[in-house]
Formats: structure tokens, C-alpha cells, sequence
């Protein structure tokens, strides 16, 4: 709850909060962002009566966006939601907020005056239009279909939201917050709530200016500063999911080889899943916790996908998988990772039923190793032969083996000679943008691509 200057309201709305019906623990954390009224000492007392409330203070006032900056760093909770000081937000409304997050359909919810089935004051038309702009614009530039951007309760899920940078100052963390959770590409939902807006007169501080900062804030995040998460393989991920082309040029590879009952090892956030739907088994594996939930919310419901976490080569998960009769492993840029790639080679030959098909996608030419590979966690770089040599001695046929993508490797040479550490957002979009050129590239067969592609078969 961030506060400023809130001394004729503070009490009020405090007791709603914490009486408020919910279906978990409450904890409510006060930001005073140097009011210069007596609201700091209303806390005070508030906090001394009730341990649920913890207060913080700003010793300059710095914006409502700073005071909720302050109070992201103090939460211990599962599910994050703004409060305003004000009373013009019910806390009644809060069950309807954390169901959709609770009943596991969510990760953040957004609680729209407009979507409307409660009571709301009729006030403030230039607001609404205001309001409405800056919906549409954060719709369009973002591909959503809100219909209260600006709302003051979003409910999201903690571990999302500690790993978003925030930067906006005062009002621009609303388009801030909706910007970077539509980056995620994680579920939004929105429920209708009840609105008691108030007049400039009651304290309402909102004005022109704030539109102007909202509307600079959102052509920010859209377009100049897209970074949405401090969590770097996340956004990296995030990043290729949306580059669908590249996704579906690299998979139409190795379509023929896929069979009917799958396992993607390295799932994820399930960028390939998305492409596998279709086949009557499927199994997303990965060992990150975070990536696992994420897949297995996107495409758990489905009945022929199961998703779990697990370390591929752990004889545990091997026991796991052996009642699946597996007719395909897909690995796709994960054996330059693993520790023991010979062990990794035996576990997929060992699961597979005979006649199955290993498919391995790897980085290709160990002299184009940089900084950037560093940064991705690769281990190492292969050649066809090197490859080759360790599926075969795993005890795989290679059916196939080829080497692509002739433009990403001079894009990689040059990256590691300017020394990048980094693989950009700009730099992956730019490449979706120029792929009719890199297929015509890859078709003069020149040699030396970024990548190599290897069928095995058991």
C-alpha cells in the first residue's frame, strides 16, 4: 500500500484490508512516501496493534511507484496486490482477485472498472477517456484485449513479480506493470470490481501530467527498453517463442523424423512443445523448476501431454519414463550444456524402443566458441565428426547429419570479435526478419553454419 498525505482515509482503509475476506494469510506492507500530514504516525499506531502491518518510510517523497518499488522488497508472501490509501478501491473485491491465481488459471489478475457488475460512482469523464486511450494503445502495442489498463488492483504471482525490473517513478507503473507482465507471455485475467472514484477536492492526484508519463512509459517498455526479467535464460526463451518462423524453419528439419510417442528433454518453456501438440504422447522434461511449472501450466491440461522435472540422466527419472515406450528423443540445444554428454547419449539410447529415433540439435564449429557462449552456459561447440563419433559410440546409427545456417555463424564470428557477452532481443528479432536471406544462403551451400542437426537411430 503505498501513502501519501492519507491521514483522513489511512485507518479506514486499513481495517477494510485486513478484515477483508480472503482465502490466505493477509500481510500488508505501508510505504509512507514522506507524507506531510500525520499518516506516519497513524501507521505507527496501526502497526503496533496489529502484527500483519509492516511499515517503511521514505525520507524524500519519490512517487507512488517507488513506495510499491520499496514495498516488492520486503514481501514474503505468494501473491502480490496494490492497494491504494484512498477508499475508492473495496477490499472486498480481493477473493475475486486471488481466484483465478489460486485455482492455478492465473498468474496475474487485474481487477477492471469497466468489465462491470458491481457498484461504481459515476464521476470524472475526461478521466475515463484518458483511461480508455491509454487501454487501447497498451492493447494495440501489445496485443491484448484489457479493459482497464490503469487499474490500481493487479493481483500477481510473487515469484513473477520479484523477477521484473521496475523502473517508473509515479503514476507510469501501471503501464509499466501491464507492459512487462504482457512481455512474460504469462495468463492475465481480468474480473470485474467495484469503483468509489474520488474528486480532486477528496484527495485525487492524478492529473494530465500522469497521462502524459503513463503514455511515455508504455512507448518505453514496448519499444526502447523491452527487458521484462532479471531471470536471463527466461527472457532469452521468452524472446525465441516469439520468433515462431525461426522456431517452425528449424523444426520443419526435422519433422519426418518425429514419431508418435515423444520426449523433448530440455523443454523449457515449451517453445518446440507448442509444435508437438499434435502427437499422441508427448513428455516435457527439463530440471528447472520455474520452466517446468510454466510448461506444465501452459499444456498440462492437455491429457496426452506430461510435463516433469527432472535430470534426464538420474537413473530415477530414467525408472520414471520406462513405461512410455518412447519412439522419439528430441534434444535441441541442450547437449552443449550437459556436464557428461556421453552418459546423457546412453540414457536417450537406453530409453528409446528399438528402432527409435534420437534427435539432436547442437552449435556447430568449437572455433566460433565466445563470450556469448560463455554467458549461455555451452560447454563446448561440436563438429559433424565429433558428434557423429559420440552418437555412434552410444550405440546410435546416424541416419542424418548436416550442418545449416550459414548467415547466424558470420553473425556469431562477428559478435565474438566485437567481444558481446549477449545475445539480444534485437539481434533474434532481426534474424526472424532476414530469414527469406538465410535460407537463400543455406541453399548455395557455402558451409560453415551456426548449427548442426543429427538423426540417430536405436
Amino acid at each position: 500500500m503505498p501513502i501519501y498525505n492519507e491521514s483522513r482515509t489511512l485507518r479506514t482503509i486499513v481495517g477494510r484490508v485486513l478484515s477483508a475476506p480472503c482465502p490466505i494469510p493477509i500481510e500488508l506492507i505501508c510505504v509512507d512516501d514522506c507524507s506531510r500530514d500525520n499518516s506516519w504516525e497513524i501507521l505507527q499506531d496501526l502497526a503496533a496493534t496489529d502484527p500483519r502491518v509492516r511499515i517503511f518510510r521514505h525520507e524524500k517523497n519519490a512517487g507512488k511507484a517507488a513506495a510499491i518499488h520499496t514495498a516488492i522488497t520486503h514481501i514474503t508472501g505468494d501473491i502480490v496486490l496494490i492497494q491504494d490509501a484512498d477508499l475508492e478501491y473495496d477490499p472486498r473485491d480481493f477473493s475475486a482477485l486471488l481466484a483465478p491465481i489460486m485455482e492455478g488459471k492465473a498468474d496475474a489478475v487485474f481487477g477492471s472498472r469497466f468489465a462491470f457488475s458491481g457498484q461504481r460512482r459515476v464521476l470524472l469523464f475526461w478521466h475515463a477517456v484518458a483511461n480508455r486511450i491509454l487501454t487501447l494503445l497498451t492493447n494495440m502495442f501489445l496485443d491484448l484485449n484489457l479493459t482497464d489498463m490503469e487499474t490500481c488492483y493487479k493481483a500477481v504471482r510473487a515469484d513473477i513479480l520479484l523477477q521484473t525490473p521496475l523502473r517508473a517513478q509515479r503514476f507510469g507503473i501501471e503501464p509499466e506493470i501491464t507492459a512487462r507482465l504482457a512481455q512474460w507471455g504469462i495468463r492475465i485475467y481480468e474480473v470485474p470490481i467495484s469503483y468509489h472514484g474520488r474528486t480532486a477536492a477528496e484527495g485525487k492526484k492524478i492529473g494530465f501530467r500522469d497521462a502524459i508519463e503513463a503514455l511515455t512509459t508504455l512507448i518505453r517498455c514496448c519499444f526502447l527498453d523491452t527487458r521484462f526479467t532479471t531471470n536471463d535464460e527466461y527472457f532469452l526463451l521468452q524472446t525465441f517463442r516469439r520468433t515462431r518462423r525461426v522456431c517452425r524453419w528449424d523444426f520443419n528439419k526435422f519433422q519426418p523424423f518425429i514419431g508418435s510417442r515423444v520426449l523433448e528433454t530440455g523443454c523449457g518453456i515449451g517453445n518446440f512443445a507448442e509444435l508437438l501438440l499434435d502427437r499422441p504422447r508427448l513428455i516435457c522434461v527439463d530440471e528447472n523448476e520455474f520452466f517446468v511449472e510454466m510448461t506444465r501450466r501452459r499444456f498440462g491440461h492437455l491429457e496426452n501431454i506430461r510435463v516433469l522435472q527432472a535430470d534426464i540422466t538420474d537413473p530415477n527419472a530414467q525408472g520414471n519414463l520406462r513405461d512410455e515406450r518412447i519412439d522419439t528423443v528430441v534434444c535441441l540445444n541442450i547437449l552443449e550444456h550437459v556436464e557428461d554428454e556421453t552418459l546423457a547419449l546412453q540414457r536417450f539410447y537406453d530409453l528409446l524402443e528399438p528402432g527409435g529415433k534420437l534427435i539432436v540439435l547442437v552449435p556447430a564449429n568449437p572455433a566460433l566458441m565466445s563470450p556469448c557462449d560463455q554467458s549461455l552456459g555451452h560447454r563446448r561447440r561440436y563438429t559433424r565428426q565429433s558428434l557423429q563419433a559420440l552418437m555412434t559410440n552410444a550405440g546410435f546409427h546416424v541416419r542424418h547429419i548436416s550442418q545449416y545456417n550459414t548467415v547466424g555463424a558470420w553473425a556469431w564470428r562477428f559478435n565474438k570479435w566485437r567481444g558481446r557477452a549477449e545475445l539480444t532481443a534485437r539481434q533474434i528479432k532481426l534474424f526472424q526478419w532476414l530469414l527469406p536471406v538465410v535460407k537463400a544462403v543455406d541453399a548455395m551451400n557455402l558451409g560453415g553454419g551456426l548449427s548442426i542437426l543429427a538423426i540417430g537411430e536405436k
